[in-house]
C-alpha cells in the first residue's frame, strides 16, 4: 500500500484572546481544533467550508508560517513540528504554497525574474545564469514568456499574476504544493484556465496539492478527495466523486444543496440552515453543529463524534453514523439524488 506523502494528527491553531491594559489571556479563538488526515503521493486532497473554519490555517500550518498549538505534521517520512527555522527552511524546497491574491503575494518592486529567482536563491543556486535560464523555462511552462521576466507584477492581469505564483511555487521542484483559494480572486473564464494548468502540471511533474476553497464546483473538478471543515474540524473525509453524489454529513448537505445547477429542469430539496456560525472563540459543546442541525439528538449536544469511516468508504464525524444514536451506520439523512 502506498504510504502518506503528508500525515497529519491532531492538529491544533489556538490563538490567543488578550483583554485589559495588562494584555492578560481571556481565553482563545480554536481556529483548528483537532484536525487529522492523510495526503497521498500524486493525488490532489480538497479542501472546503465556510470563511472562518479553519481551512487557510490549517494550510499556512502545514509550511511552519504558523506554529501549531498541538498536533503532529509527518511530511515524507519527517516529523516537521520539531524542525529548528534552518532544517524548515530546507523542508520548504519540498513543500511549495500558492496564495489566493496574486497581487499582495509579490513584490512589486521586485521585477517578475527577481521574484522566479528568490527561491533558488535561498535554496543555493549560485549560478545566476542557470537561475534566469530556469526562470525562462517556467514562464514558458506556465503560458508566460522569457520577455516577461524584465516587468513588474502591475503590468499582468490577475491571472497573469497568479500563474507568476504558481511558477514560483515550482522553481525548487516541490512535491507538494498547497493552494491557498488560488482562483477566488480571478474571474470565472480565467478560474477555468488556471486550473485547467494547474491539472497539466501535475500531470508533467508528479505533483501533489491540497486545494483549499470554498466553491464546490471548483474542488469537483480538480480534486481526487474532499475534506469538509466546519468551525476548525473536519466533519467528512471521502472520495470527490462520492461525496458530491451522497453527501452524509448534515453540514455537506446542506453545502451542496445550496450549488447552483445549469439546468433549468432540475429541482432539489434545498437545505436552510437556521442560526449564526458559532464563535470559534466560545464553540458549542459536543458536536460544534448541533445548533445549527436539523437532526440534532441529545448526544449532539454533549459529546464531541469521532471521525470514522462507514461501510460506504466515506469518513464522518456524526453521532448519526457512529452507534450513539442508535447502532445504523448507514443511516440515509436525504435521499440520494435529492443533492
Amino acid at each position: 500500500m502506498t504510504k502518506p506523502l503528508l500525515k497529519v494528527e491532531g492538529l491544533k491553531k489556538y490563538f490567543p484572546v488578550k483583554k485589559g491594559p495588562l494584555g492578560r489571556v481571556r481565553g482563545h479563538v480554536k481556529a483548528v481544533d483537532g484536525v487529522s488526515f492523510d495526503v497521498y503521493p500524486g493525488e490532489t486532497l480538497g479542501i472546503v467550508g465556510e470563511s472562518g473554519c479553519g481551512k487557510s490555517t490549517t494550510g499556512r500550518m502545514l509550511m511552519r508560517l504558523l506554529e501549531p498549538t498541538e498536533g503532529r505534521i509527518e511530511f515524507d517520512g519527517r516529523e516537521l513540528t520539531g524542525l529548528g527555522p534552518e532544517e524548515m527552511r530546507k523542508v520548504r524546497r519540498d513543500i511549495q504554497m500558492v496564495f489566493q491574491d496574486p497581487f499582495a503575494s509579490l513584490n512589486p518592486r521586485h521585477t517578475v525574474g527577481k521574484i522566479l529567482e528568490e527561491p533558488l536563491i535561498v535554496h543555493g543556486v549560485k549560478d545566476a545564469a542557470d537561475r534566469k535560464k530556469k526562470v525562462r523555462e517556467f514562464l514558458d511552462i506556465v503560458g508566460l514568456s522569457g520577455y516577461h521576466a524584465s516587468r513588474y507584477p502591475h503590468q499582468f492581469s490577475g491571472g497573469q499574476r497568479q500563474r507568476i505564483g504558481i511558477a514560483r511555487a515550482l522553481m525548487t521542484n516541490p512535491k507538494l504544493i498547497i493552494a491557498d483559494e488560488p482562483v477566488s480572486a480571478l474571474d470565472v473564464s480565467i478560474q477555468s484556465q488556471v486550473l485547467n494548468l494547474m491539472q497539466d502540471l501535475q500531470r508533467e511533474f508528479g505533483l501533489t496539492y491540497i486545494f483549499i476553497a470554498h466553491d464546490l464546483g471548483v474542488v469537483r473538478h480538480i480534486s481526487d478527495r474532499v475534506g469538509v471543515m466546519y468551525l476548525g474540524r473536519l466533519v467528512e473525509l471521502a472520495d470527490s466523486e462520492a461525496l458530491y453524489d451522497k453527501p452524509l454529513h448534515p453540514y455537506t448537505q446542506a453545502l451542496l444543496s445550496a450549488v447552483p445547477v445549469p439546468d433549468p429542469g432540475f429541482e432539489r430539496e434545498q437545505i436552510v440552515l437556521e442560526g449564526d456560525i458559532p464563535s470559534p472563540a466560545n464553540p458549542p459543546s459536543g458536536c460544534t453543529f448541533h445548533t445549527r442541525c436539523p437532526f440534532r439528538m441529545d448526544v449532539c449536544i454533549t459529546t464531541v463524534p469521532i471521525l470514522r469511516q462507514t461501510d460506504t468508504g466515506h469518513s464522518v464525524a456524526c453521532h448519526l453514523y457512529g452507534g450513539e444514536a442508535d447502532g445504523n451506520d448507514n443511516k440515509t439523512l436525504v435521499t440520494e439524488g435529492s443533492i
